[in-house]
Parts: C-alpha cells; sequence; structure tokens
C-alpha cells in the first residue's frame, strides 16, 4: 500500500491532456491500471454520442466476500487551460506552474479510484464487488454521463469522487437545474424616420428581464441570466433578440415555480410590446437529496470516522455525474476531494488530502462488506 504510487500516479494522470472529448490518453492509462488489478474493462458507445474519442469507462473488480456493491465514479475530462500541464510540487501542495488549470477536477478523483481498487485487490480482507465508472465530457454540461444507457449503473450506494474543500464533505443534496434559450420577435422600423411603426425585441427581452427576481431567491434557489444578443444596427429598430438563463433549486417544486414564472415574464413582456417570444426550456439534470438518516449516509460518516476523518453534510448549487447516477435510481454522495480554486489557474491540493481520500473510499468499501 504505497503512498508513493499514489503520488506517482496522480503526476501521471496530470501530465496527460484530457480536454473535454479527448480522454483517450487518460482512458487508456486509467483501462491498464484497472486490468492490472484484476478488473474486467469495457467501454460505451458514449464517444459517437458526444463526439468524443472515447467511451464512459466501466470497470468490476470481483468481490472477495458477500456485500452490497459499491460504484466509484471520477469524471476524465479537464476543463481548458488544461493542455501541458507542468505540476509543482511545493511544501506538500500541488499546483500548476501557473500558464494551465492542474487538472485536480477530476484526477484527484481518478488516482484515489485507482489506489483504492489497487488496494482491495493486493489485500486479504474481505470485500464486495466494486464497479468502477470514469465518465467523459463532464465538463461542458454532464454530456458522458447524460449518454449511459438506463441500466449502466447498478450498484447499493455510488460514490462521486467531485466536489472540492477538505476530505471529509459528503455532498447529499444538488439541485434541480433548468436552462433556457428565447428569443424576442418584434418588427423592424427605421429608428430615426419610423421608430412608432417597429416594435423592439431588446426593449421587451429589457423589460422582462427587469420584472424577474434573479440571483439568491432563498436558501435552496437561484435565477440567473446568461446572455443577451440582439439588434442589427443602431438605425434599426431591433426585431430578434436572444437571451438566455437558467433557474435551480434543491426544491423540486420551488424550481418548477421558478421556472413557470420566468416563462410568463417573458410572454407578457413580449405580448406587452406587440410581439412574441419563442421559449425552449431543458431539464440539464434532475436533483437528489438524501436524508440524515439514510443508510448510504450514515455508512459513509462511519467510513469517514474509520478513516480518520470528522464528516461533514454539505448541500450544493451545482451539478455533478451525481445528478445523473442518482437519477438512474442509485443513493449517490459526491465526496469533497481536497481540491482547491478549480476551474482557474490557481487551483491546488494538498498531496495529503489524496491520501485521506483514498482511505476513505476503502473505508466504504469495507463498511460495505458487513
Amino acid at each position: 500500500m504505497s503512498d508513493e504510487r499514489l503520488l506517482t500516479t496522480f503526476l501521471d494522470l496530470l501530465r496527460i491532456d484530457s480536454p473535454s472529448g479527448r480522454e483517450k490518453g487518460v482512458a487508456d492509462y486509467c483501462e491498464a491500471v484497472l486490468r492490472a488489478a484484476g478488473c474486467e474493462v469495457r467501454f460505451d458507445g458514449a464517444a459517437e454520442t458526444v463526439g468524443a474519442d472515447t467511451g464512459n469507462l466501466f470497470a468490476v473488480l470481483p468481490g472477495t466476500a458477500s456485500g452490497r456493491t459499491t460504484v466509484l465514479c471520477a469524471h476524465m475530462d479537464c476543463v481548458q487551460p488544461c493542455e501541458g500541464v507542468e505540476p509543482l510540487l511545493a511544501d506538500g501542495v500541488m499546483t500548476s506552474a501557473g500558464e494551465t488549470v492542474l487538472g485536480a477536477d477530476d484526477k484527484v478523483g481518478l488516482a484515489a479510484v485507482l489506489e483504492a481498487v489497487r488496494r482491495l485487490a493486493e489485500v486479504d480482507d474481505p470485500h464486495p464487488e466494486v464497479h468502477v465508472l470514469l465518465t467523459i465530457s463532464e465538463e461542458p454540461g454532464l454530456t458522458g454521463a447524460k449518454a449511459l444507457a438506463p441500466d449502466a449503473v447498478t450498484g447499493d450506494v455510488c460514490l462521486v469522487l467531485d466536489a472540492d474543500g477538505p476530505v471529509g464533505g459528503i455532498v447529499v443534496a444538488s439541485p434541480t437545474h433548468y436552462t433556457f434559450a428565447a428569443t424576442f420577435l418584434g418588427k423592424a422600423a427605421h429608428a430615426g424616420v419610423a421608430p412608432e411603426k417597429g416594435s423592439s425585441a431588446l426593449v421587451m427581452a429589457a423589460r422582462a428581464i427587469s420584472a424577474m427576481r434573479l440571483g439568491r431567491l432563498d436558501v435552496e434557489t437561484t435565477a440567473n441570466i446568461g446572455s443577451v444578443q440582439g439588434g442589427t444596427a443602431t438605425n434599426v429598430v431591433a426585431a430578434r433578440a436572444n437571451v438566455t438563463g437558467e433557474c435551480r433549486s434543491l426544491d423540486p417544486e420551488r424550481v418548477e415555480e421558478v421556472r413557470q414564472a420566468m416563462q410568463a415574464i417573458m410572454e407578457q413582456a413580449a405580448s406587452a410590446a406587440g410581439g412574441r417570444v419563442d421559449v425552449a426550456w431543458t431539464r440539464e439534470y434532475t436533483g437528489f437529496r438524501l436524508p440524515e438518516d439514510h443508510p448510504a449516509v450514515v455508512l459513509a460518516q462511519q467510513a469517514c470516522r474509520d478513516a480518520g476523518l470528522e464528516p461533514r453534510l454539505l448541500s450544493t448549487g451545482g451539478g455533478s455525474d451525481g445528478n445523473i447516477i442518482a437519477a438512474h435510481g442509485v443513493p449517490t454522495l459526491v465526496l469533497s476531494c481536497g481540491m482547491k480554486d478549480v476551474h482557474g489557474v490557481d487551483e491546488s491540493v494538498e498531496v495529503a488530502e489524496i491520501e485521506r481520500l483514498t482511505r476513505l473510499v476503502a473505508a466504504v468499501v469495507a463498511r460495505m462488506a458487513e
């Protein structure tokens, strides 16, 4: 059981370029490690669906004892700029040279999964069957996980290794998230000669946005306008304007209320100005929430203590592959991995946190054998 091997694995992964859609190098590396540990490995057909160079990776480590099945999940892609990463280790903290992200999101998760599987395969302690799911194209919108077949993920609990913050954090609630693309349609006219003959789509959009409640609506709910585009020239009343936005909430009924309110406001603003609006809504993912007394939550907290960690139950306003897996019916927890300042060039992780995460994963699997 080698901390040095874990660090080497993490460094190897950091040095393999894996922007979204080009994860094959990392996938090949992970496949080799998992096969060497005794896993059966396969890939699904998500590459074609997503437009990537590889599919989602599935692996099974056969159990040596009866027990409940644990699913371990991490994603193989990183946000740009993530090519040519130069990892730097100083005082126990890993960063990049500063021109790229580090890629700790989510190569910390990958390294912990690989090392946990290796350790389970190497020791004589009994363990149940372990399933590994390493996804592609998580960063652009969970597109790899969304391409999973309905019956692709099975197990008694899934650990998604993909949250920031000190190890010991357990995300038990995540929101339902809607996005929209709206097209306001008015009537063009000469802005200097006959503006009264026109109907400005930009004015419609502006009135709609100004009438919406945006930002943090309550402790569990947010709404936002992401972009506004429209018009062709300063002397033309704009006939068309495009608006994008979103709403999300941990409360599934509340998010529907907000979505309907935003829809009604846009329709009213367009109608009042003599125009119309077409709105296309997309449910990006469905939320999940596990109560404190759920068996998976209780087990994860016990495993934290087994690993010498203090558990912290968290909720988040963001989404992860965990939302998609939870919708498949598998009780899902998203674990904090020690990452800091993700998605920026200041991203970092303490090396000791990667070891803590690996110990926690092994502790959960041990508990699942009881």
